[in-house]
């Protein structure tokens, strides 16, 4: 249920650490860049959907505060190369360019990331969710999917945008790597659609 299929999370780092050299001084003006006004005029633009500081305030649209830099940005690159199924993200991502796109990475994992009250969760639902997480999702999604290098924040993540990450995995339109394939086969094969929901209701309401 991960952000990032595990072999392009390899990837990524591998490119990242062979141009290393390249990339430093990329993130460090971007850290430098993060306290412009300019930076914080585009994070502006961001948070009429996602809410203030990052931290959406509806159900289908997702928290992008306190997420991993590389994360960040490996999501506005698959949204701007049409590779991640999206309604508006792939136009607004095509109107920034890398630098600008590492700036707002940046400035939005420097902010913590709120886990606010998400009344539509179903609390009959989070129990057997928290069991089966543990079986299916616990191996990627570390410390109860708080953990979100690589593969995203899950913990406290808004409910209906976890449920369409998931249909779009399911679905074919968003790739999935060999190991996350099977762990979504046997959930399915096991505990049907009601699994899937179960452990949606249950990261949801981590606290």
């Amino acid at each position: 249920m991960g952000t990032r299929p595990r072999g392009q999370r390899h990837w990524a780092t591998a490119l990242i650490a062979g141009g290393l050299a390249f990339g430093a001084p990329l993130l460090a003006a971007a850290q430098e860049a993060a306290g412009d006004p300019t930076v914080e005029v585009m994070a502006g633009a961001c948070t009429f959907c996602h809410g203030p500081d990052g931290n959406g305030l509806g159900a289908a649209t997702p928290s992008i505060a306190g997420l991993p830099v590389e994360t960040f940005e490996y999501m506005m690159q698959s949204y701007r190369e049409d590779m991640n199924p999206s309604t508006v993200m792939g136009r607004i991502a095509r109107g920034y360019d890398d630098e600008q796109i590492t700036a707002l990475a940046v400035y939005f994992g420097d902010k913590p990331f709120e886990r606010l009250p998400q009344p539509w969760i179903d609390q009959a639902l989070v129990a057997e969710g928290k069991d089966l997480a543990a079986e299916y999702c616990e191996s990627c999604h570390e410390n109860e999917g708080r953990d979100g290098e690589g593969v995203g924040i899950l913990a406290g993540q808004k409910l209906q945008y976890m449920r369409f990450s998931v249909a779009d995995f399911l679905s074919g339109a968003r790739e999935m790597e060999r190991r996350q394939a099977r762990k979504f086969r046997d959930l399915m094969d096991d505990h049907g659609p009601d699994g899937f929901e179960k452990i949606l209701n249950y990261y949801a309401s981590v606290k």
